[in-house]
């Protein structure tokens, strides 16, 4: 499976006046680079060998570089650190297209802080002293997104199969510079690398972030803000929830009130919005520059409100509901038993999978009250044929395993039951699918849904699911939280932000970071060698680096941040 990317852009951070910050675009560079997401990759070792204990050789927990996700394996090597110099130079085999655009993207970074010139150049015989290696090249054992990175006082080395590792490992490099190297403008020096030996590649294919965008609506930049900071902690997959009671927010030519009509408001009586199709695929474009694959979901048969609004044909009695601007669910339904509810999914589906390159359309199916089970069960029965005929795969909420769910050529669900902290419990849903050779993507609510409240102090957010500290985010492990389910039967991890309370980027950072990173951890590294006590310093080490992005998290009390506080900072 392939991707089109071009040169990634480097995230700009926005402050007080973040609408009119822009986005730097460089040369466009065609990239064709490996992703871990089609049907053929769907258990953890497609994305990459058995995982070995996570290694820490040649450091303590005092002097290994903080890094998230933890690596799996580190050495660190204290008298051979690298630092960036005005002649630095960044180098490329010669040919190596997508190792050149990814080196144009760490160029670009590194100069707006550092002030440097940082030319990209090419060597066929690598680098030799003072410079940024970057190399597609390394053993078969990195899989599609794994990479080996070795700074030294000579230089830094940055090694992986695929142009995806590449950029999977600048993101590492850009943690092990100092968070000043996080600035739009040029600051003091030095620009030093430990010395460290690392190899890393992830635990599982599917590390999503998913943002629903249709309680609230979002422009495009904010969403490309939110690519932007996820990238940061090698998320791949980019969730968009475009339909809902509330807002339809996508384009469909060939119903055109969906967008129109059905995405004129938003919850609590806002304006809405929807993206034209340009936009949609702007959106989709620069996740994909970011090595980042969109999955867009078009919720049925319930919270489909905003389309039963828009076309009185879709209901069962042929009278349209008004629009829909509160916050209940369950309360909508698609009329199963009509012909044009099946032709409505054919053009929306087929016109959704023409704009999206990836390989998943996700149907929802979630919370459907008003549908009962026997008609829900022929429903998803009915639609599945209809995203395979447009090429895709089907990925739904849990609730999709009471149907006969076919598990070729890929189908996921998405589940989402709470959890029990102290041991693993039954889940019928999840059992029912793994049953049907179904893949799981885990987001359990208590503890990967970012949209929980932190406590009840919290200004943003809902608390059905409990109150979800950052400890709380952390403390669990997809392989271990159902009886009767494996490793093997896991897709990956997402951590889910529904928007019924938020309305612009900023409350999206306050309730996504700093729990976003532990779940992005979980997806990434091994369970052995992580705990709560050593990834807390860890996350107190981004701190800075989010204090010079301008980033608005929020600052739980059980992260030591006071322990970084006397790190250099640029406003």
């Amino acid at each position: 499976m392939t991707a089109q990317s071009a040169t990634p852009r480097r995230r700009v951070p926005w402050r007080s006046s973040w609408p009119s910050r822009p986005v730097t675009l460089l040369a466009a560079l065609a990239l064709t680079v490996p992703l871990a997401l089609g049907a053929g990759m769907g258990t953890a070792a497609s994305a990459g060998p058995q995982q070995d204990p996570v290694s820490t050789a040649g450091s303590d927990a005092t002097t290994a570089p903080l890094v998230i996700p933890k690596p799996v394996s580190m050495q660190t090597d204290p008298g051979q650190s690298f630092t960036v110099m005005s002649g630095t130079r960044i180098v490329v085999q010669p040919g190596a297209q997508a190792a050149a655009g990814v080196g144009a993207f760490l160029a670009e970074t590194l100069r707006r802080s550092t002030g440097f010139a940082l030319p990209v150049a090419t060597r066929s015989s690598g680098a030799t002293g003072n410079s940024i290696s970057l190399r597609l090249s390394g053993p078969a054992k990195l899989g599609a997104e794994g990479y080996r990175l070795d700074a030294t006082h000579g230089g830094v080395r940055l090694s992986a199969p695929t142009a995806a590792g590449l950029f999977h490992g600048v993101q590492t490099l850009l943690q092990l510079l100092p968070p000043r190297v996080e600035s739009t403008t040029v600051q003091p020096g030095p620009w030093t690398v430990p010395g460290v030996h690392i190899v890393d590649y992830p635990r599982f294919g599917w590390r999503g972030a998913m943002l629903d965008v249709s309680r609230h609506f979002f422009t495009v930049e904010e969403v490309k803000h939110y690519i932007d900071e996820i990238a940061m902690y090698k998320i791949n997959v980019l969730h968009l929830h475009l339909s809902d009671d509330q807002g339809w927010r996508i384009a469909i030519n060939s119903w055109p009130l969906l967008a129109t009509y059905g995405g004129s408001t938003e919850v609590g009586g806002g304006a809405g919005g929807y993206y034209t199709q340009a936009q949609y695929k702007d959106i989709v474009a620069y996740a994909a520059e970011h090595f980042i694959t969109t999955v867009p979901e078009i919720d049925t048969p319930g919270h489909t409100n905003a389309a039963l609004a828009s076309y009185a044909e879709l209901n069962c009695d042929g009278t349209a509901p008004p629009l829909y601007t509160g916050t209940d669910v369950g309360f909508s339904s698609l009329c199963v038993d009509k012909d044009i509810t099946y032709q409505f999914l054919d053009d929306v589906i087929g016109e959704l999978a023409a704009l999206t390159p990836g390989p998943y359309i996700h149907i929802g199916g979630d919370e459907a009250h008003s549908t009962p089970l026997s008609d829900y069960t022929r429903f998803i029965d009915r639609l599945q044929p209809i995203v395979h005929a447009h090429g895709k795969n089907m990925m739904g909420w849990n609730e999709i395993a009471q149907a006969d769910v076919q598990p070729s050529p890929g189908t996921l669900a998405q589940n989402w039951s709470l959890v029990n902290d102290s041991h693993p419990i039954y889940d019928a849903l999840a059992t029912a699918a793994v049953s049907k050779a179904v893949k799981l993507v885990m987001s359990p609510a208590n503890k990967a849904y970012l949209d929980m409240q932190y406590n009840p102090q919290s200004p943003y957010g809902l608390h059905w699911a409990g109150y979800v500290s950052v400890q709380d985010s952390y403390h669990w492990d997809p392989a271990t939280i159902f009886t009767g389910v494996t490793e093997s039967d896991i897709k990956g991890v997402e951590a889910p932000l529904w928007s019924e309370t938020l309305t612009n980027i900023h409350e999206i950072e306050y309730m996504a970071f700093p729990r976003l990173p532990g779940i992005a951890e979980i997806g990434w590294s091994a369970s052995q060698g992580r705990s709560w006590s050593e990834y807390r310093v860890r996350l107190a080490a981004q701190g800075p680096r989010w204090d010079v992005m301008g980033m608005n998290y929020y600052h739980a009390p059980e992260v030591p941040w006071a322990d970084f506080s006397t790190v250099q900072k640029a406003r």
